[in-house]
């Protein structure tokens, strides 16, 4: 009995592991298939296959050993295989590549059944997409860093044909502004190949910093790639430098290291393009190279904003050319790429009309006007950039005096400069600030790291589409495609710069890649939260400022009722708040129509997902005071740009945001706020407060004292308090209200007096921006 009793034990113990080798293999429905970029074609079919330890590699070159380890590396992390690569394919359990000629460069042909995964391609690039695509139908724990148990490493059998609607799908990195080291910059390249984008474009000049190592011009990182370091102001309120200022924030690379990051990224099929900016945006290399410029007097190299950009290269003196020449033969060495990009944009030609060598220069090439002779430089640069087998690229305003002719054109100041391009037959980049610029805000801005400014949210870059619809047929074949722009004024960090990249780049990656008859923005949303999960796995600081919640606060001044919308990017998002102390869980009310407040009430509210609430809760707080609905008197009324609503603008109970344009401030420019509310009777009050904003770049300062002062009769006041506040460097921008307390005493007249700051740092007048005077 005990010998039959260890055989049926052994039997069970047999059939356990079994069924453990054996797992059960999941069955998957559309739902579960969450790739982006959409996949031109895809079918499910039934069944998966199944990797396990012994999956092989099948290729035919030894440069695909490469493009394998995008997938292999990452079961090596996640699951402790070193999986093999071969040249002959076993009977069973194996990715192959298959080289097929008649698919375009980037296309590729997916076969997934139950004993095998075949990809087709032309080459290299559309293997990697292939690859990419089969990593996003993996369990998202593929991407961990560390080993994971109980999972199958599964993907459904299937068939896809993709190719990419656009050639050219790019990100735009400025490394001048800030300085970002090489091994961010392979991350990027990574990120870039996993939504199959194909270029990175590396700002690596402008006035802040000189980026890239030139061997016969020393200067230019010496000098040039370093400034005195003012990080702790806004970038548009950092002193200005002069030559000779040690500076101790920058950076450089050396050729050494760009090579390895070109050829980097030439195994994820990412090309990087240069960008050695012309004629403007070049002080740094003027600092190094005084004689560069009209007035040859040394300069130092900017520590923020500069504006207007007068200290340009000198377009009349041959040295500029052969200066330009030179650096440009070692930037050709480095870089392999089809494209040259040579700025272009935002030069203010003022010592060009005085300069004599300019003049002279016009008067030789018969040149009417400043205008066409930057389109001789950028001409003259071409045809250098021609003679060595390279093409030009250049922002839309190099069509100014006219253009060069093989000179392709990157449409930032919306699409019309691209458009006009297309027209004259020239190939166009669309890199529109509308919908292309990632440095500007994607949520509401008091709820968001600084940025330049704008609003680009997730859903706006989904809408994107590099064609124009006035254009034709033969104008659309010149768009070669796209690109985001992350200009790095306000990025100081890589944290933050993933924060404005993603998962903004998810969304432009599908509007490059997938056709205009698939986008579809309820069926990218629910894609998208699978890749937020992808994302969270792969370590990216991505930002979740689709999930906030947004408000639109009216009032009614006669019935003294406010209207509260709550709102969200998703379509039928799932909206719940809570008023004051109830607490933001399963059981919140569910929004569906404007809350109607009459009372100082809290607002608290969350978009929910599978019952919970996802995402940065929403908080605001509505109060009605004493002053609300009140007469307001000015000694100086405020200025006409900013009249928030007018006659009631700091008594409405509507509180303004960090976006200073946003209707709601009420603004004086370098004069003091003395307002009088007239209460109506006199009330027993105890304390005032005074919302206000500071946003140092735009010279928006806190006050640097409120005065409250009370009367009965309107003509005799009695001060009650005072907050002295000093000038201190600010490079955020903030929100404050000063708060005045006093002893509690009736009075029907309230006098406010706000001072603004007198001496500006940078020169000029002060701003003092005001959003309500609350009274209780």
């Amino acid at each position: 009995m005990n010998v039959l009793k260890q055989l049926m034990g052994m039997i069970l113990i047999i059939l356990m592991v079994s069924c453990q080798d054996s797992k059960q293999s999941k069955v998957f429905t559309e739902a579960d298939i969450a790739i982006i970029p959409k996949p031109v074609e895809l079918t499910l079919e039934q069944g998966s296959f199944q990797f396990n330890d012994k999956t092989q590699f099948v290729i035919s070159e030894a440069s695909q050993k490469e493009v394998v380890t995008v997938v292999s590396d990452k079961f090596q992390t996640a699951a402790g295989w070193t999986l093999g690569v071969v040249e002959q394919a076993p009977n069973t359990n194996f990715v192959q590549f298959i080289t097929d000629e008649n698919l375009e460069d980037e296309a590729y042909h997916m076969n997934v059944n139950s004993d095998r995964v075949q990809i087709s391609a032309s080459g290299n690039a559309g293997f990697l997409y292939g690859l990419e695509t089969l990593r996003q139908l993996l369990p998202i724990h593929i991407e961990s860093s560390k080993l994971v148990s109980d999972i199958v490493w599964e993907i459904p059998n299937l068939t896809i044909n993709d190719h990419p609607r656009y050639r050219y799908r790019g990100l735009m990195l400025d490394v001048s502004r800030h300085f970002f080291e090489i091994d961010y910059l392979k991350k990027t390249i990574d990120r870039l190949a996993f939504l199959k984008m194909n270029v990175l474009h590396l700002h690596l000049v402008d006035d802040q910093g000189w980026r890239i190592e030139i061997k016969k011009y020393p200067k230019l990182t010496e000098v040039g790639a370093w400034r005195v370091d003012q990080e702790d102001k806004h970038w548009d309120g950092r002193e200005e430098t002069t030559a000779g200022q040690k500076g101790t924030y920058g950076g450089f690379y050396t050729q050494e290291e760009l090579k390895d990051l070109v050829a980097y990224a030439a195994t994820r099929s990412v090309e990087v393009i240069p960008e050695i900016e012309m004629p403007a945006h070049v002080t740094s290399a003027i600092a190094a190279y005084p004689e560069l410029s009209c007035h040859e007097r040394p300069v130092g190299v900017p520590s923020g904003g500069v504006w207007p950009i007068t200290d340009i290269y000198c377009a009349g003196k041959e040295n500029t050319f052969e200066f330009l020449e030179n650096v440009l033969l070692e930037v050709m060495d480095i870089f392999p790429s089809k494209y040259i990009h040579v700025g272009g944009d935002e030069a203010t030609k003022t010592n060009w009309e005085k300069c004599p060598d300019c003049q002279k220069r016009m008067k030789t090439e018969g040149l009417e006007n400043v205008e066409e002779l930057q389109s001789y430089f950028i001409k003259r640069m071409e045809r250098f950039i021609n003679s060595k087998g390279k093409r030009l690229i250049g922002w839309d305003e190099i069509l100014e005096g006219g253009i060069a002719p093989e000179a392709t054109v990157m449409s930032w100041r919306g699409t019309k400069g691209g458009v006009e391009a297309a027209e004259q037959g020239h190939d166009v980049i669309m890199t529109p600030g509308s919908h292309a610029y990632f440095d500007h805000y994607q949520g509401p801005q008091n709820e968001e790291p600084l940025a330049w400014g704008g609003y680009t949210p997730l859903s706006k870059v989904y809408t994107f589409d590099p064609v124009v619809e006035t254009m034709n047929e033969t104008e659309a074949n010149h768009v070669l495609g796209g690109q985001a722009n992350l200009w790095s004024e306000q990025i100081k960090t890589t944290d933050h710069s993933e924060y404005m990249i993603f998962p903004r780049l998810a969304a432009l990656s599908e509007t490059l890649w997938s056709t205009k008859e698939s986008r579809d923005w309820d069926d990218f949303s629910h894609r998208i939260e699978t890749l937020f999960k992808r994302f969270d796995m792969m370590g990216i600081n991505y930002a979740k400022s689709s999930y906030l919640v947004m408000e639109d606060i009216q009032i009614d001044m006669d019935t003294k009722e406010v209207s509260v919308e709550l709102k969200n990017e998703y379509t039928d998002a799932d909206i719940r708040y809570t008023l004051n102390d109830e607490e933001l869980n399963t059981n919140a009310t569910k929004y569906t129509e404007p809350i109607k407040i009459t009372e100082t009430t809290e607002i608290h509210a969350s978009v929910f997902k599978d019952n919970q609430p996802i995402g940065k809760p929403f908080n605001t707080t509505i109060e009605f005071h004493k002053a609300v609905g009140k007469p307001v008197t000015f000694k100086v009324k405020y200025d006409d740009r900013y009249q928030g609503e007018g006659e009631f603008g700091l008594v409405n109970t509507l509180r303004a945001t960090k976006n200073y344009q946003d209707g709601h401030w009420q603004a004086w420019l370098g004069k003091d706020m003395e307002a009088v509310i007239d209460l109506g009777e006199s009330m027993a009050i105890h304390e005032v407060g005074v919302g206000t904003l500071e946003n140092q770049g735009p010279s928006i300062y806190f006050p640097t004292s409120v005065t409250v002062s009370v009367s009965d009769d309107g003509k005799n006041f009695k001060e009650v308090g005072t907050i002295e506040r000093a000038f201190a460097k600010n490079p955020s921008s903030d929100l404050k209200t000063f708060n005045i307390e006093f002893e509690e005493q009736s009075a029907r007249y309230v006098k406010v007096v706000a001072t603004v700051l007198k001496s500006v740092p940078k020169g000029g007048h002060a701003w003092l921006f005001v959003d309500e005077i609350i009274i209780n």
